[in-house]
Formats: structure tokens, C-alpha cells, sequence
């Protein structure tokens, strides 16, 4: 019976991670300005480990992006790529389905091994198919930041979470992804 217990729970343990994992990201570069530098692009990200596959947009310069299932995505390495490419990161949106992914009281939400949090907090279960908007300076133009921090939390400048979020289970200087939808 106890065997039993544990294993169920193991089970559900799993089952609420896997529900939290982004399946695909639509990625905005900068500074492109012909078929060589989007191929650039392409093949940088495409190594990723967490990446399937990548297609890209030449005339939008943007590309889509496949992640394999079950593999935390980490949007740090996405922009280190793009600007080891010679690039910059002007927009990336990540999209996964949900089921009932609980949002704190601080409009915090654990998905995969990554912290994300709310700049407009209000929103308290992740439903369906969402995309997020990462809006921390690395995932913005200059212009596109500028115009959002002036009155946000203070660590969307950081991107490390502060100690007013240690309730929320996140330790002072963790990394944490600043998101709108």
C-alpha cells in the first residue's frame, strides 16, 4: 500500500512537470541583412540541445523554433546563440499548452526548471494553449525596453530575483524570466 502511495505520487510529480514545458518559440533577430546572416542564426540555435528544429523567415527576419518534448527550454542560451551569430534578440515569445498550472499570489510561476513571473500579476491558472512574451532586456530591442521598465519590478532590470520573492520559494539572486501575454 505505502509501495503504491509513493509510485502514484512520483507519477503525479512527474505529470505536473511535463505539463509545464514549452513546446515551440517564435524568435525576432536584429541586425540581419541578407540569406547568410539568417542561416547564421539557423544553425546557431538549431545545436541547442533543446532544440528540434528551427525555420526560419528570412523577409521577417524571425524564425520559428521546435523544442523536443520533455526538455527544459532555456531562453538564456536561445539569446547567447543568436548573439554568438554576430545578432541580437529583438522579441521571443514561448508557447505551451497548459493544464491548470497554478500562478503565486506574486504572479510566479515554475515552468520546467526556470522561474517566470507576471509584469502585469493577476493571473492565477495557465490554461490551453498560451504564449508568453519574455520582456527582460535580452529579449527585447533597447527601444521596447525602455518603454516597460519604468514602474516594473525591480528585477526585470536584473533578471535575479529579489528577496521579496523568497516566500514564493526562490532564493535571492536566482535567475528569473520577466513575462506578459
Amino acid at each position: 500500500m505505502i509501495k503504491r502511495f509513493f509510485l502514484s505520487i512520483v507519477l503525479l510529480l512527474h505529470l505536473s512537470v511535463m505539463q509545464a514545458q514549452f513546446t515551440r518559440a517564435d524568435l525576432q533577430a536584429t541586425g540581419l541583412t541578407c540569406a547568410l546572416c539568417s542561416n547564421a542564426i539557423n544553425k546557431a540555435v538549431g545545436v541547442l540541445p533543446f532544440v528540434e528544429s528551427v525555420k526560419a523567415d528570412i523577409k521577417n527576419s524571425s524564425f520559428s523554433i521546435v523544442f523536443k518534448p520533455g526538455v527544459s527550454v532555456n531562453p538564456d542560451a536561445i539569446s547567447k546563440a543568436v548573439e554568438d551569430a554576430g545578432f541580437f534578440v529583438g522579441g521571443l515569445q514561448l508557447t505551451s499548452s497548459f493544464s491548470g498550472l497554478d500562478v503565486s499570489s506574486a504572479g510566479v510561476v515554475k515552468i520546467g526548471q526556470y522561474w517566470f513571473r507576471f509584469i502585469k500579476p493577476g493571473i492565477r491558472k495557465l490554461n490551453g494553449t498560451t504564449t508568453l512574451q519574455l520582456m527582460d532586456r535580452s529579449f527585447l530591442t533597447a527601444k521596447e525596453f525602455k518603454k516597460i521598465y519604468p514602474g516594473a519590478v525591480a528585477s526585470l532590470k536584473t533578471g535575479r530575483a529579489d528577496t521579496s520573492l523568497e516566500k514564493e520559494g526562490i532564493k535571492a539572486g536566482e535567475r528569473i524570466y520577466h513575462i506578459s501575454m
